[in-house]
């Protein structure tokens, strides 16, 4: 159940990415996710990059394991490298512009995908 919990944490704290550009641009990438979905039955050459499919992918892989009786270890790590390729850079881009909001909306993902790890560590050890 624990595993579950956490991968429902780290598909959650991904919808909550934050990003700015520009101006007086700025989305939520669950507010992008919307886009790049209707957008795909329109345009299907607009989403088709790296940054885009694989953390859809990530997502998708995450809730699979939902529906499984014991969470798949190696989808779990899979879902979350996906989704880190993108987390993650959005992580260090805003230590390094120093951008609070966007470092605040990637923290709880980078700290999921920590206590995803330690939780499958300390389930190597008992197992």
């Amino acid at each position: 159940m624990k595993s579950k919990l956490l991968n429902l944490g780290l598909i959650f704290t991904s919808f909550i990415g934050y990003l700015e550009w520009g101006k007086d641009q700025s989305n939520f990438l669950i507010e992008n996710e919307i886009e790049v979905i209707t957008k795909a039955f329109s345009d299907i050459e607009a989403i088709i990059h790296p940054f885009i499919l694989l953390p859809l992918l990530g997502q998708l892989l995450l809730f699979i394991t939902l529906f499984q009786k014991t969470p798949s270890k190696t989808l779990t790590y899979i879902g979350m490298i996906c989704l880190a390729i993108l987390l993650v850079f959005i992580f260090i881009s805003g230590i390094i512009i120093f951008n609070i909001k966007i470092l605040a909306s990637a923290t709880p993902f980078v700290v999921t995908m920590f206590l995803i790890i330690r939780h499958y560590k300390q389930l190597k050890k008992v197992g």
